[in-house]
């Protein structure tokens, strides 16, 4: 099968695209670079440099390189950039897609991988978020997901082709072998700003609201390591197709719990500054993934986060964690 990854230099994306490599796949992987890397792309892929909302380019991969799968991973994911700048994350994450489908479409596609996101379900309320959980998103980011999740079911419908969703929780950590990790400046992930801040590359770390409806005031999330992610996109390629799936672990651990544990594992104390609640985030999120487990053979390997964060650390020492730039 040959594959094409959008976002395949990313940091989902490239996780993904080893993946698919070490499985004997044909990746080609579409990526204008605006926050994508050159190397992180494994040169067994072929890198195509260009956008998903021009349509001859996609139209071109696809009938060139006879592509029958995409794994869609292009998007923007800044929850507060998109309260900020909301006609960014509704061209890219929404039109992007369409404009991605509708070329394809053309060409032989036969099944969509999608990357969502649990910020379609809002301020969710109960223990936990099912498939089944309604969608109420609360910033421009996770309704900009919704809208193209819509988008691929009613495309699939029309046009035949088959669509797999995967909701994904709070992602962390990085390759076992440090094959590639999460490149972002200034970065807004809780786990990669506290490792940067353990090992001095910030000099302190903001926690965002401690009046939450929570044990310990703080927001509590859902940590899902970065491999055993990739490792579900290629466990729903086996399974039966327009499906939807959570990815995440089903355990909660607060901002303070990642603090704590972070300074456990780095041997650092952190330099913590307490600020006001973010516009645009939930309280609690956390994942009832169980339908992907009872659907496909997908185990998770790095259920601990201790682990997460020992692995996200390491590749912050990584040379191959470089600053952005367009060549790099």
């Amino acid at each position: 099968m040959t594959i094409l990854v959008t976002g395949g230099a990313g940091y989902i994306g490239s996780h993904v695209v080893l993946d698919l490599l070490d499985a004997g796949y044909d990746v080609h992987i579409l990526d204008t670079l605006e926050t994508g890397h050159r190397h992180l792309v494994d040169p067994r892929a072929t890198l195509h440099i260009g956008s998903i909302h021009d349509m001859d380019v996609v139209s071109d991969i696809m009938q060139t390189c006879k592509i029958e799968t995409i794994f869609h991973f292009a998007a923007y994911i800044q929850v507060a950039e998109s309260v900020d700048a909301p006609e960014k994350y509704y061209h890219n994450n929404t039109a992007g897609v369409l404009s991605l489908l509708r070329a394809a479409v053309q060409y032989g596609l036969k099944k969509v991988i999608f990357s969502s996101t649990a910020a379609v379900y809002g301020a969710a309320e109960g223990a936990t978020i099912s498939e089944a959980t309604p969608l109420a998103p609360i910033n421009p980011y996770g309704a900009s997901k919704m809208m193209a999740e819509r988008i691929v079911q009613d495309m699939a419908a029309a046009h035949g082709f088959d669509f797999i969703i995967l909701r994904y929780f709070n992602v962390a950590g990085a390759d076992r072998t440090q094959r590639s990790g999460q490149i972002t400046e200034k970065a807004t992930h809780l786990i990669k700003a506290a490792c940067e801040t353990a090992l001095g590359k910030r000099p302190s770390l903001s926690v965002f609201g401690t009046d939450y409806p929570t044990p310990d005031g703080t927001g509590v999330r859902d940590y899902i390591h970065v491999s055993d992610l990739a490792a579900a996109h290629l466990a729903v390629l086996k399974t039966a197709p327009n499906q939807i799936f959570n990815c995440g672990y089903g355990t909660g651990f607060s901002v303070k719990d990642v603090l704590q544990t972070v300074e456990k594992v780095s041997e650092t104390k952190l330099q913590t500054i307490y600020a006001p609640r973010r516009v645009g985030d939930a309280p609690c999120v956390i994942a009832d993934a169980s339908r992907l487990k009872r659907c496909t053979d997908w185990t998770p390997r790095y259920n601990n986060l201790e682990d997460i964060i020992r692995d996200a650390l390491s590749w912050e020492r990584s040379p191959l964690n470089k600053p952005y730039s367009p060549e790099s």
